[in-house]
């Protein structure tokens, strides 16, 4: 073979190579298919007397298999992300109209029916009591507990001020509070409020948002427990 018939053969291959190189330039990035025609492309114009190592070929296809691999997960990923917001849509819509345990101290009271509520003792305690406070923060009943061990204890208000009046329905806060070492100590409440609407996704990291009566918006993973 003279010399400029190798030119000739060489030109020709790198014009082929180059097409299929312009080809696939106007994307940002490779697929696998496009991967696997560009590197059928350099084997069918590769020099027949200098082919391409085993080395160098096998490292190719580790390139294929890891963009292959990339594909699968983003396929997986997309999959496992669709399901999971199918299933907090599924979850959203049972909830609301639901009334769930949360931890606060204010909630809205129908005072025709009372309300149960919760605390938390650190300590035994020789007097514990629940003051209900109306919503311009006055005082309207006490409630008193006596002595109780450490642990979760309930608690009822009947809707009623001190002298046995049944009280507007709204808003009203519940202070706990008990001796404790010979100081008064403020315990943490869980009351009840109702789901009146949700949002998905509006959360810290895309958590569901309960939208509950007279609280706000309140993280799901903040729910003590469903009524």
């Amino acid at each position: 073979m003279s010399v400029s018939n190798n030119v000739a053969v060489g030109n020709s291959v790198l014009d082929q190579y180059q097409l299929e190189s312009d080809r696939f330039a106007t994307g940002d990035e490779l697929g696998k298919d496009q991967f696997l025609e560009l590197l059928v492309a350099q084997m069918n114009n590769q020099d027949p007397l200098s082919p391409q190592e085993n080395g160098e070929f096998i490292a190719q296809l580790a390139q294929f298999s890891t963009v292959e691999g990339i594909e699968n997960m983003n396929t997986s990923m997309e999959a496992l992300l669709s399901g999971y917001q199918s299933s907090q849509a599924l979850q959203a819509s049972s909830m609301v109209g639901r009334t769930v345990i949360v931890p606060s101290d204010q909630a809205m009271v129908d005072t025709a029916n009372g309300l149960e509520g919760q605390f938390a003792l650190p300590k035994n305690s020789g007097a514990v009591t629940v003051k209900v406070l109306d919503s311009s923060g006055s005082l309207v009943d006490t409630i008193n507990m006596g002595s109780l061990e450490a642990g979760m204890h309930d608690f009822t208000w009947d809707g009623q001020d001190a002298s046995g009046n049944v009280l507007p329905p709204g808003a009203y806060t519940f202070e706990a509070s008990a001796s404790i070492d010979g100081t008064s100590k403020q315990l943490a409440t869980l009351l009840p409020a109702n789901v009146d609407s949700v949002s998905l996704g509006a959360g810290t990291n895309g958590e569901l948002l309960l939208n509950v009566a007279g609280l706000g918006s309140i993280s799901f993973s903040n729910v003590y427990a469903i009524k």
